[in-house]
């Protein structure tokens, strides 16, 4: 039979399936609640917001408060890592129902007598409950509720704001409903705010046609801190296969001498637990993972879950590759992509419990050394399951590592895996290159229930990632790129140093670079400077001192009567950081036109003045209208305006 409850509580927002999936949010962050709560007949109704950590055994409570249509609201604010349940809980109160009901009467003349024994009732349970204070005074009530001489003063007091306080503090909450716990996820602020540089560390030597070391990487840190970057993503760097290796440029036949691709793990030299032994030993990784952690950075290890043909785990657990009649391995493939160098993993093997170990103990083998963020390649050619299981295990004992799922694939695909509980993802940024399609896809990211549990990581370019845009082209157009990705999202990372140095020959027709560095080591002048090392390091170090760019959901695009010009305002929770940015898409061309100040989010009046200051050019312009005069030149595609109220 059906509890029985006058309340519905429905409509819960944040909530994803049902509550079978959790939100996310980072340290300090506020969990904005809404429901709409229901109850029949015209009897006041009261609800609260409850919430607890994990560790904590009793619930905190927050009173709703009618927004209007039956919609209530509250706050709570995470201040620890790990998971907070949340739930809502709905009553008919009757004791502010009570003093509603007197509250008209009186005003109407009517004599309450009844009304003021029965509001006597509804008062004694609570002087047990309240200070000596209140007790004293609910008692004062109860006597001149009950007595006739002291009618005058009773129905005084049934407007008291302290009786009404009393009542909201301690409500009886009778037959009561609530909903199913809620969960958010909270992780460390990293989770939210980062930016990556990529590159390869065998590319790193200072002599020409040698293969670099971890060693060789300790005089790249100064540069990359420098620039601005907190986080130093290396591709795989375990030994590579030798059976079917890759030559350059992607030939099928290595000849000696051919690295291979540090995608094609696994060799006489060992596996996923290993390093390759051209760049140095566990200690000279750990050495490097130090050193850079003093300069500011944290090194993020790719942890891509598919072996060469000559990994250990092909003779030491065959159920964890599907054979075929003649013996062989179908090799990987993503059409029309082959990777003959890769065999993939058979995930229905019936020995998973013991692949699935093994891919755990990998995580914290890793961690272990010192290793707190995971660039994953590829999970979406894992079971979802899998991944919210060893994301779910590392998680239990050590909250601050972080997961970057590097799927470009279906975007509910993309969704999944961040519902599974990867931190961040990549996203369609590195394709999204009008106004229409950057206002769009910001908006999907930003505006819809994504913005709840799939942090955007913003990538211009990746080793894998040529786009056409950037294929031949000129140093604005570079300096554009970088400028949307680290102005609309707070997670940002290149392929460096060719993205800085502007090398962008692909092969004809795809989006893929010639010569990919994929497969070969290259050599780098790596202290070259030029305006876009410059400009990189003057955004980043914009982004590190101005939180409005440290988080991406708070974004409104404003309007300007130009497709080459793109304008929005960001602002941080409470808005003592607000800032308008605005980029030119043309890299060739001026670019003209009037953009409209968003003066209702603003808390600003019509005429009123404020101060735009550029924070790449250090000018400040005045602006007291509506509508505001822009231009922009290629040689500097963007204004970084901090708004000063």
């Amino acid at each position: 039979m059906q509890k029985q409850t006058r309340i519905i509580i429905e409509n819960v927002k944040p909530q994803l399936n049902g509550g079978q999936v959790f939100i996310k949010r980072v340290v300090d962050e506020i969990v904005h609640v809404t429901a709409d709560v229901l109850v029949d007949g015209h009897d006041i109704l009261q609800a609260d917001l409850l919430y607890k950590h994990e560790t904590e055994k009793s619930w905190k409570s927050v009173r709703m408060q009618h927004v209007n249509n039956d919609e209530y609201a509250a706050s709570f604010s995470v201040s620890k890592q790990g998971f907070y349940d949340y739930k809502i809980e709905g009553w008919v109160d009757y004791e502010l129902n009570w003093q509603h009901g007197i509250d008209r009467k009186i005003d109407d003349n009517q004599h309450v007598k009844s009304e003021l024994l029965e509001g006597a009732e509804y008062i004694k349970p609570l002087i047990k409950k309240v200070n000596n204070d209140d007790a004293a005074y609910l008692k004062y009530l109860v006597d001149i509720f009950t007595k006739d001489e002291s009618y005058t003063d009773a129905i005084c007091e049934c407007k008291n704001e302290r009786l009404i306080r009393i009542f909201k503090e301690f409500p009886r909450k009778h037959l009561k409903n609530k909903t199913p716990n809620f969960q958010v996820y909270v992780d460390r602020k990293k989770a939210r705010f980062s930016t990556w540089y990529e590159f390869f560390p065998r590319s790193s030597s200072e002599q020409p046609d040698t293969h670099g070391t971890f060693k060789d990487c300790h005089r790249l840190l100064p540069r990359i801190a420098a620039m601005g970057f907190d986080t130093l993503y290396f591709p795989p760097i375990h030994p590579i296969g030798e059976v079917n290796r890759k030559g350059k440029n992607n030939t099928t036949e290595a000849v000696e001498g051919d690295s291979g691709s540090a995608w094609g793990i696994g060799s006489k030299h060992g596996g996923h637990s290993d390093i390759h032994p051209e760049l140095g030993t566990l200690e000279d990784f750990k050495a490097l993972i130090k050193d850079a952690k003093a300069q500011g950075i944290e090194i993020a290890m790719d942890y891509a879950l598919q072996a060469a043909p000559d990994h250990p785990w092909v003779t030491d657990h065959p159920d964890w590759f599907k054979w075929r009649p003649d013996g062989t391995v179908q090799y990987a493939e993503n059409p029309p992509k082959k990777y003959q160098d890769i065999l993939p993993i058979y995930w229905e093997t019936k020995d998973y419990k013991n692949l699935w170990q093994e891919c755990l103990d990998i995580l914290l083998h890793w961690i272990d050394a010192g290793i707190t963020i995971f660039r994953v390649d590829n999970p979406h050619t894992k079971p979802y399951l899998f991944w919210n299981w060893v994301i779910g295990e590392v998680k239990k004992n050590h909250p601050d590592i972080i997961f970057l799922s590097e799927a470009f694939t279906k975007p509910k695909v993309m969704q999944q895996l961040a519902k599974q509980g990867f931190t961040q993802s990549y996203t369609y940024f590195t394709w999204r290159d009008s106004k229409h399609e950057l206002t769009e896809y910001v908006t999907e990211l930003t505006q819809t229930d994504q913005k709840e549990y799939m942090r955007p990581n913003f990538w211009p370019n990746t080793p894998d990632i040529n786009p056409y845009h950037l294929q031949g082209a000129n140093e604005s157009k570079y300096l554009q790129r970088y400028a949307l990705a680290a102005s609309l999202c707070s997670n940002l990372g290149i392929y460096g140093p060719v993205f800085e140095q502007m090398i962008n020959e692909a092969v004809p027709g795809k989006e893929e670079y010639y010569m990919s560095e994929k497969f070969q080591v290259y050599h780098y002048d790596w202290f070259k400077e030029n305006k876009l090392t410059k400009l990189i390091a003057t955004i980043n170090g914009i982004r590190n001192e101005h939180e409005s760019y440290q988080q991406t959901n708070n974004i409104k695009f404003c309007t300007i009567e130009n497709e080459n010009l793109m304008a929005f305002y960001k602002w941080n929770d409470d808005k003592s950081d607000e800032s308008l940015t605005i980029i030119s898409l043309d890299p060739y061309y001026k670019q003209t036109g009037f953009v409209q100040l968003p003066l209702h989010e603003l808390g600003i009046q019509p005429g009123k003045s404020i101060e735009v200051h550029d924070l790449i050019t250090n000018n400040s312009y005045h602006w007291s209208d509506e509508w505001n005069y822009v231009e922009i030149h290629p040689t500097l595609p963007f204004h970084f305006f901090k708004i000063n109220k």
